[in-house]
């Protein structure tokens, strides 16, 4: 209390000033405080009478009390400023004792002044912080103000590349890509591939320069023999062309003196063959026998892309047939020369001058009719005129001046295949260029290998390959496509180079291939899908079954293969079947033992099928099981009804008259009403003289109740009518 009331004295003024105010001294807290002498204190006057009292009193200078004003405004405004800068640095200060409470109510000279000098005084400190915080809200929106100026890059873009990659090259936002395909109803994730057409115009839709890569300069996969490199003249690759059935396979046996007709598999070809023979002069032929079957389109096409000379092979009885029309297709759009075989020319039922005709609409004209195509009227079964054939063959070649290096690194293309169970995958390769030797390696479209055997067509086990041999080779670390260029390399680390490369370029290991951003996402038909998975022996057949397949339509369900591979059906295919309850084709090859006892605890059924035609109708059968069958009504009879009556247990019952045919109880039934069909159901009860009977003929009167409808009217129709379900066929 007592501290209380000196507080409350400290505003008295002494009459007499008698110390200067010390400016200097200083409170611990940085305030200004100055003490004045109070020893004598200060007492007005009561009235006007004792201004004599007044005379030794002395008022401070204006001008002095001005400065200090003055002084002590500039301190407090530079104080307060430097608190609220130091405010965060000062929360771990510790905070201060009761001395700093007491000292803030000791006086000062600005607590002294007037009401209105503090106003004016927190009015200006107040003004400091709404400037400062008036500058921050300038800088932030001059900040705003400033335009990003976009970077434009040069982009660089290969074959196939992905979203994430493309992004990353441009410096956007895989998003922003995503969301642009979006727009334009292509639904895509980072990951997706997209070919460089695409990646162009999504850079130049972003701002960006687009700069197609070029192909880098891998020396192998350009490598040429060189032209001052000595040429030898070399055998000429023959292909056997024809449609199915025409006798190919048996000319080839007749001009090698073999038998290879009694070892295909219904008698036609479903692979492609190479061998070489000898003519009585040691001359040197290469032939190709390919597949007459429609579903070997691709096939052919190889054949005629790797030959020399096609022969084209024609039945005498039969004619012009479809795959006769391809084959020469084939061979012009290669720019094959064409060498027709008239097969079968000692049957009676033969027609060579309409054969020559037929074929005068595909430009294939004989010499006799002035035309410059090689006719060989040939019989493979009496073996004649063989050797004429083979004559036409080497002429054909002279004219063609056929030749090649018969040193320096192999070139090639692979004509099959196929996984041996002992020997792995197994690839049969044409030399086109260059020697093939034992431990070369090299590389196959996206594998590559060391050659560890090669095998001739004759089973042979050799040490190196000319050019037009065909050989087997072992040694490859995966099975190679038909087609693929076949290269020798230096050194293994460059055939991994060059694989890593095409796989790359070609997009086998991307997941998908984004070709037309405006056709590859169309909407999903609802049709009923069967998936199929294929193993078969070698890559023709590979392919050949999944283009016939393909090839299947109907507008309700398809065809969809998951799985088209070669070499034995292993365990991976029978869980891949049993998850995607898929058909398990198995074409030329069998099972293991690990996968036959997986399919049996599974219960999961292989087809085997060596015969492709039997493929294709397999998968239409089981098309044909998805189909919804087709239901087909039959009208049993009519009854008119005549009068409604109730019948105790059984409620309303319709008397009616049969006008045609015969109704039966349970039966299906309908009520047609002026036209239209008021109810369809069945009949529950037939009654004749008060008995339920089970049918009733024509001309006949019987009461008729319906199951679950008793809303009868007279004149009404009761039809009854037998539905039957239809299997359809594909």
């Amino acid at each position: 209390m007592e501290d209380k009331k000196n507080k409350k004295k400290t505003l008295t003024i002494s009459t007499n000033i008698t110390k200067k105010i010390d400016i200097s001294s200083l409170s611990r807290d940085g305030k200004k405080s100055f003490s004045i002498d109070k020893k004598k204190p200060y007492r007005p006057p009561r009235d006007n009478k004792s201004s004599s009292n007044t005379g030794n009193f002395s008022k401070p200078s204006s001008s002095r009390q001005n400065i200090v004003r003055k002084f002590v405004e500039q301190q407090a405004t530079k104080n307060f400023i430097k608190k609220k800068e130091e405010k965060a640095s000062n929360k771990t200060k510790l905070k201060l004792g009761p001395q700093s409470a007491r000292r803030d109510f000791k006086l000062t000279v600005s607590r002294a002044m007037n009401v209105e000098e503090i106003e004016i005084k927190q009015r200006s400190l107040a003004s400091v912080k709404r400037a400062r915080l008036k500058e921050k809200r300038n800088e932030t929106a001059s900040d705003e103000k400033k335009e990003t100026v976009k970077v434009i890059r040069d982009v660089k873009i290969p074959e196939q590349i992905s979203i994430q990659e493309l992004s990353n090259r441009m410096a956007e936002r895989s998003a922003d890509i995503i969301k642009f395909l979006f727009n334009m109803k292509v639904v895509a994730t980072i990951n997706h591939i997209i070919d460089k057409d695409t990646a162009e115009y999504l850079v130049k839709e972003f701002g960006h320069n687009p700069i197609i890569e070029e192909i880098p300069d891998l020396e192998v996969v350009k490598k040429k023999n060189k032209l001052g490199e000595k040429l030898e003249k070399r055998p000429p690759v023959v292909t056997i062309m024809g449609h199915v059935d025409h006798g190919k396979t048996s000319l080839l046996d007749a001009l090698r003196d073999t038998n290879i007709v009694s070892g295909e598999h219904g008698g036609i070809t479903q692979h492609i063959g190479a061998y070489q023979i000898q003519t009585e002069k040691s001359q040197v032929i290469t032939f190709i026998d390919t597949p007459g079957h429609a579903a070997f389109t691709e096939m052919r096409a190889r054949g005629s892309k790797i030959t020399d000379i096609v022969i084209l092979v024609v039945a005498a009885n039969d004619g012009v047939m479809p795959q006769t029309i391809e084959a020469i297709q084939h061979s012009k759009a290669a720019k094959v020369p064409i060498i027709v075989a008239i097969n079968k020319c000692d049957l009676p039922s033969k027609n060579i001058s309409k054969i020559k005709n037929d074929l005068m609409k595909y430009e294939l004209i004989a010499e006799e009719l002035s035309g410059d195509t090689l006719f060989v009227e040939v019989s493979a079964t009496k073996k004649t005129n063989l050797d004429k054939l083979k004559e036409c063959v080497l002429l054909q070649s002279e004219i063609l001046d056929l030749k090649a290096a018969f040193k320096g690194p192999a070139t090639g293309v692979v004509i099959e295949s196929k996984i041996d169970k002992g020997k792995g995958p197994v690839s049969t390769i044409l030399i086109t260029n260059g020697v093939l030797k034992r431990t070369d390696h090299f590389v196959c479209g996206n594998t590559y290998g060391k050659i560890r055997a090669m095998i001739n067509y004759e089973g042979k086990a050799i040490n190196e390959a000319l050019p037009s041999m065909p050989v087997e080779i072992l040694g490859m670390n995966e099975s190679a496509f038909a087609g693929a260029e076949f290269l020798v390399t230096e050194s293994e680390e460059k055939a991994k180079e060059i694989v890593e490369f095409n796989k790359s370029n070609s997009g086998s290991s991307k997941k998908a291939v984004i070709k037309d951003t405006t056709t590859l996402f169309e909407n999903q038909s609802n049709k009923e899908e069967l998936n199929i998975i294929i193993k078969s022996d070698v890559q023709g057949s590979s392919e050949a079954l999944k283009t016939a397949i393909n090839k299947i339509e109907h507008p309700e369900v398809k065809a969809n293969i998951i799985l088209s591979d070669i070499g034995m059906i292993n365990e991976t295919d029978v869980s891949l079947a049993k998850a995607s309850k898929a058909l398990l084709i198995g074409f030329n090859v069998k099972p293991n033992a690990q996968a036959k006892k997986l399919a049996e605890q599974q219960n999961i059924e292989i087809k085997f099928h060596n015969i492709i035609y039997e493929v294709l109708e397999l998968v239409e059968k089981s098309l044909s099981g998805l189909l919804e069958p087709e239901i087909k009504e039959s009208i049993s009879g009519s009854a008119e009804i005549l009068k409604i009556f109730k019948v105790s247990g059984a409620g309303r019952v319709a008397g009616s008259k049969v006008l045609n045919g015969e109704l039966k109880n349970k039966s299906k039934a309908r009520l047609i009403r002026d036209g239209k069909v008021v109810y369809d159901g069945e009949i529950s009860s037939i009654f004749r003289e008060k008995n339920q009977v089970k049918e009733v003929k024509n001309g006949l009167e019987c009461g008729i109740s319906l199951k679950d409808f008793m809303d009868f009217k007279e004149k009404d129709i009761i039809e009854a009518y037998l539905s039957e379900k239809i299997d359809r066929q594909i």
